[in-house]
């Protein structure tokens, strides 16, 4: 009787033993490399993910923006890459040259979450590289101007100026103010070390950066060449000031007085609210970029990041239910609340907590006017070595045509390779 009893424990034993491996082996694990803050911020939306699909857990991984290029590269070498992983939009194209990435056109397709018609056009097209939707996006940023609206109007603007002419006047009327007072002013901060002012002004002109399918500098050209002439005489002018050496806070400057208009993203949202006086809240506030020709606003940038499935993944079904769950209108709303982080989905910005926000309104009207980048593994390198030569303009360094001819010939090393390649498809 006792060994009967034993066995029936041991079989009992044994059933519960099967069914608890059965039970791991149905739990898809996943590894999502997330960058910067966003890697952090998001783990709230993770167990959301996994409470609501019990079947895959996500092992999730924060990496440092600063380190973050090179550690994606290693394990693409080294053939360890996630399943997802965070990239920043201008790192598409590179990653999409080494065939790493997963093309996601049949997901979308077949997707009741992911609706590519409700992404902002201009920033899906980061996405899509030689005709393959190469990621989803997951954030979207992009630049207009903060600036001090009492400043302004005492310059006689009731409404931020449409167009760079109008910038140009205006600032030379709050300069004049400024020293009718004895007061050091600079309108219109464009620092020397951001490469974004003078890719900005260069979009207000066409934004043909690159030539001869983007194996060639064409910043030498007419259009970039009055971009820059443009930049030079806000320089020339004192309405900038010629390197970050004057503003050493750049907070403190703008409730100063000491600069009006600042071109940046929307974290400065944030930022702004937290740093600047409470006497001065209602005092500042944000605007598209101005126009060169009578379309407004004027052309930005669109940036943020994406997420992708990397083509080593074993699990690309459960990759794909983590994105379409991090990008949907829902999460997209969620994400924006924990980190200010501005919805990719059109549909995203009717809810009320983006909808009331008096600041957020520029960058919708700025979303729906952007184009993307030269999509080019090299495009990152090229406006890096840019800020050299906006120093250069901003000090009197070289002039213009100098500087422009200058740099295309630099621009034109970097592309060599790619020339040879087009050079043979040819």
């Amino acid at each position: 009787m006792k060994n009967k009893f034993l066995n029936i424990v041991f079989i009992l034993v044994s059933v519960a033993a099967i069914r608890c491996d059965h039970s791991t082996d149905t739990v898809t694990v996943i590894k999502f490399w997330g960058l910067g803050n966003e890697g952090e911020m998001v783990v709230p939306l993770i167990k959301e993910f996994e409470r609501r699909n019990p079947t895959i857990k996500v092992e999730m991984q924060q990496i440092p923006w600063t380190a973050a290029h090179e550690k994606l590269l290693t394990a693409y070498a080294g053939e360890s890459t996630p399943d997802v992983g965070q990239l920043g939009n201008t790192w598409l194209p590179e990653f999409s040259v080494l065939n790493s990435l997963e093309p996601l056109d049949p997901f979308a397709r077949n997707s009741s979450m992911v609706d590519v018609n409700d992404i902002f056009p201009g920033v899906l097209k980061t996405n899509i590289i030689d005709s393959v939707l190469s990621g989803i996006p997951w954030y979207v940023d992009t630049r207009v101007v903060y600036y001090r609206k009492d400043i302004l109007q005492r310059a006689g603007y009731d409404e931020f100026p449409a167009t760079w002419s109008e910038v140009l006047k205006a600032s030379e009327t709050i300069q004049r103010q400024a020293k009718a007072k004895n007061k050091i002013c600079y309108p219109f901060f464009l620092p020397t070390n951001e490469w974004v002012p003078a890719i900005a002004l260069g979009m207000q002109f066409g934004g043909n950066f690159l030539k001869s399918k983007n194996s060639q500098g064409n910043f030498s050209g007419e259009q970039f060449t009055k971009a820059f002439t443009l930049l030079d005489e806000f320089y020339r002018k004192q309405y900038s000031p010629s390197g970050m050496q004057l503003i050493t806070n750049l907070y403190n400057a703008f409730s100063d007085g000491l600069i009006a208009m600042y071109i940046t993203g929307p974290w400065n949202i944030g930022e702004f609210t937290r740093r600047i006086p409470a006497h001065l809240q209602n005092e500042w506030m944000t605007a598209p970029l101005p126009t060169m020709d009578s379309l407004s606003p004027g052309t930005s940038l669109p940036l943020g990041t994406s997420l992708v499935i990397f083509k080593n993944s074993k699990h690309k079904e459960a990759a794909w239910k983590l994105i379409e769950f991090l990008t949907s209108v829902e999460q997209s709303i969620e994400f924006y609340k924990i980190t200010g982080n501005l919805p990719p989905r059109q549909s995203a910005w009717q809810d009320s907590s983006l909808a009331s926000n008096t600041y957020i309104k520029a960058f919708y009207r700025q979303l729906q006017r952007v184009d993307p980048l030269p999509q080019i593994p090299e495009w990152e390198q090229i406006v890096i070595r840019l800020q050299i030569y906006v120093e250069y303009i901003a000090t009197g360094t070289m002039t213009v045509d100098q500087a422009v001819k200058q740099f295309d010939t630099e621009v034109d090393v970097m592309l060599e390779k790619r020339r040879w390649l087009v050079e043979r498809e040819n």
